[in-house]
């Protein structure tokens, strides 16, 4: 018979937020595949817990699995933690959990502490629905993909960055979503824990003057209202039949301050227009008799 695989939340800082299901299931397993198992086993010591640990880290994750599941099969019980907080957000532990429903396992949750939902609880947004993020991106295209997204759609969104990179990515919030509301979490239940809330602009310029800024983790809670635009057009894409194409053209043209030929490349490569590319073309081309434009 198969062991059961539970996926086990740790405390993100403060060790009293470690539960007592969460000790007892580390104590009851045979193995606990940790992300580090240098900083796992501080706080295995902590509690008292002996288990044998194994690494599970992004980089031997797909690897480890097999042996993972090899163990499973012959009926070993495994319990899978991250350095903090609830395991496979933006943390290891998906490959293994795929690999077990692949194969029948039964996987058990430990709820407990989870950056993200700690975050976005105290943000005082509304909280009917909200989109987790992961990391914010690195790379250029991505990072222009993501607050064109977030230009475009109203709503909460999370995202988690590192000290190192919080004022170059503030950097880009102030110059690409200055009329945002933001909610900044530091260091989460730690003993120096700080929220810093407002605009971008404003939070930037407390980031700047904070000498302790590149420190501790950070937790970014965003909420979004597009649906008027300062200018006063309508700043979400419209849904089609709403308005003719050749209005749709006009908005997109005031909002991003450019010709009808741009215009109709961007919303030829936004989904969301759900309008055909001779659609657009023929509307382009009324406006451009009705503009004189050559």
């Amino acid at each position: 018979m198969s062991g059961k695989l539970y996926i086990v939340a740790t405390p993100i800082g403060n060790l009293g937020d470690m539960t007592n299901r969460a000790i007892e299931t580390l104590r009851g397993v045979d193995i606990i595949a940790a992300e580090d198992t240098k900083n796992s086993m501080t706080l295995l010591t902590k509690f008292g817990i002996k288990t044998k640990l194994v690494s599970n880290y992004k980089f031997n994750e797909t690897g480890s699995a097999d042996y993972f599941i090899r163990e499973l099969s012959d009926g070993k019980n495994i319990a899978v933690i991250s350095d903090a907080g609830t395991p496979c957000i933006s943390d290891p532990g998906n490959i293994l959990v795929k690999r077990a429903v692949e194969n029948g396992i039964e996987i058990i949750g430990v709820p407990g502490a989870c950056a993200a939902v700690s975050a976005v609880s105290v943000s005082g947004f509304d909280l009917k629905s909200f989109v987790f993020m992961g990391f914010f991106p690195r790379e250029k295209g991505e990072i222009n993909k993501i607050t064109q997204k977030l230009k475009d759609n109203s709503g909460v969104y999370i995202f988690y960055e590192s000290p190192k990179r919080i004022i170059k990515t503030f950097g880009i919030f102030a110059e690409n979503l200055p009329d945002c509301n933001i909610c900044l979490c530091n260091d989460l239940t730690k003993k120096f824990e700080r929220i810093y809330r407002g605009s971008p602009v404003n939070i930037l310029e407390e980031l700047k003057n904070n000498a302790s800024a590149e420190k501790g983790e950070y937790t970014i809670v965003i909420e979004t209202d597009v649906t008027q635009s300062p200018d006063g057009y309508a700043a979400t894409p419209f849904q089609k039949g709403a308005l003719s194409t050749e209005s749709i053209i006009v908005d997109v043209m005031l909002r991003q301050n450019c010709n009808i030929k741009d215009a109709v490349k961007y919303i030829a490569s936004d989904d969301a227009y759900n309008l055909g590319k001779n659609e657009i073309y023929a509307a382009s081309l009324n406006l451009k008799k009705m503009f004189h434009e050559n």
